[in-house]
């Protein structure tokens, strides 16, 4: 019997809004998937191994072959649905670990091992990911594959300058990304770093909006109390310093984020930073937050490379501060079931009203019923190869 249009309406969710301004609850909106993200560390895809990585409840099994190529399949044997990141490489291919059914890089079956010419036709495969490499990061297109030749990965100009030295950071926060946005973007939380940077007053000097973005300056004035030696060099004695003031640039461009802080009377930045928050699961209540942080080479490139672990363990611990303030954020939205903050920045209410505009919305999972297609992708288990795409003798 098949569900009525009414039963079905009455399954939706209702429809969310801000209490305060009537719009819809930027928490149960998604991160749109038509752009690229980073979804593993270079270094994490080894030659011949397999990784297992998601974005938005979507779970991607990441491979390199033998050419040392990275490719991305949707985690899941089309056979018995066992997660292909269990599998292993050969060549190019991807076996899963179960029964042997073999995967090309495309997402298509190239062999089943024990296949005869009387068995039934198999599925064609499972979906397969457009993947790129840059800045020592796998990006994935998780959205309309059509779009992804024609949509340019991220620029991060000063990844390649000599004048810096990279510090990357990969780094899981439960919480949705908007709340990452928010936590970078407004500087007037200093209050909590005061333990690492003593007491720095930041400034507003203005901020612009648009379709996509959202861009603030700040002025970071130290007034007193104990800093890290670590924030000095940072900035070349910039922030935190005892005289200096220093000029702080955040820009949301959706979906990433940068920062740039020139210290005063400098001609560059002393560092730059990029990020991206992907989400992980399908309700978007947990992120991961990918990091390059690029740091000025000093005139002694030798003092750089002594400074590094403390500026690591500098940033780690600033870091830690700000995912205890946005984890309790989420906590507070999960016991609350709404978002009740009271914001009153309007830069913070710029960001998030260019968050809502580009994100898509929050769709929970329906579990399959009687009458309910147990796939709606594209590379359904149902569909039949293509003539020639997989041989029906065993071992070819």
């Amino acid at each position: 019997m098949s569900e009525s249009d009414s039963d079905q309406a009455a399954r939706r969710p209702p429809e969310h809004h801000d209490p305060l301004s009537g719009t819809a609850d930027l928490r149960r909106t998604g991160a749109n998937p038509d752009f690229w993200y980073p979804v593993a560390l270079s270094r994490s895809v080894r030659s011949g191994r397999v990784a297992a990585t998601a974005f938005g409840g979507e779970r991607v099994a990441l491979y390199r072959g033998a050419s040392g190529a990275v490719h991305a399949l949707e985690d899941r044997c089309a056979h018995r649905q066992v997660p292909l990141s269990m599998g292993a490489v050969e060549g190019e291919t991807l076996r899963c670990c179960y029964h042997g059914w073999a995967y090309r890089g495309d997402g298509r079956i190239s062999q089943i091992p024990y296949l005869s010419k009387g068995d039934a036709r198999p599925p064609r495969g499972v979906r397969a990911y457009p993947v790129r490499e840059a800045y020592g990061l796998v990006f994935v297109f998780p959205g309309d594959p059509v779009k992804a030749a024609d949509t340019p990965l991220p620029e991060v100009p000063a990844f390649a300058s000599p004048q810096y030295k990279t510090m990357t950071f990969s780094r899981t926060v439960r919480c949705h990304y908007s709340f990452m946005h928010e936590n970078l973007l407004d500087m007037n939380h200093q209050f909590l770093h005061r333990g690492v940077v003593g007491r720095l007053q930041p400034q507003l000097l203005g901020y612009e909006t648009g379709l996509r973005s959202v861009e603030a300056r700040y002025l970071f004035t130290h007034t007193g109390g104990k800093r890290s030696r670590s924030a000095g060099l940072l900035a070349a004695e910039g922030i935190g310093g005892q005289t200096s003031s220093d000029v702080m640039t955040i820009r949301t461009e959706y979906p990433y984020q940068t920062l740039d802080l020139v210290p005063e009377n400098a001609e560059r930045p002393s560092l730059c930073l990029w990020a991206s928050y992907v989400p992980e699961d399908a309700e978007q209540r947990t992120c991961h937050a990918y990091g390059l942080l690029m740091i000025e080479r000093p005139r002694f490139a030798g003092a750089l490379h002594l400074a590094w672990p403390l500026i690591r363990r500098f940033t780690e611990r600033v870091f830690a501060q700000d995912r205890m303030a946005v984890e309790a954020e989420q906590r507070a939205w999960d016991e609350q079931g709404e978002d009740r903050n009271h914001e009153v920045f309007p830069l913070i209410l710029d960001v998030r009203e260019v968050l809502r505009a580009n994100g898509v919305p929050l769709h929970p999972r329906v579990v399959a019923g009687p009458s309910t297609p147990a796939c709606d992708r594209p590379a359904c288990d149902g569909l039949a190869p293509e003539p020639g795409s997989l041989s029906a003798q065993p071992g070819n």
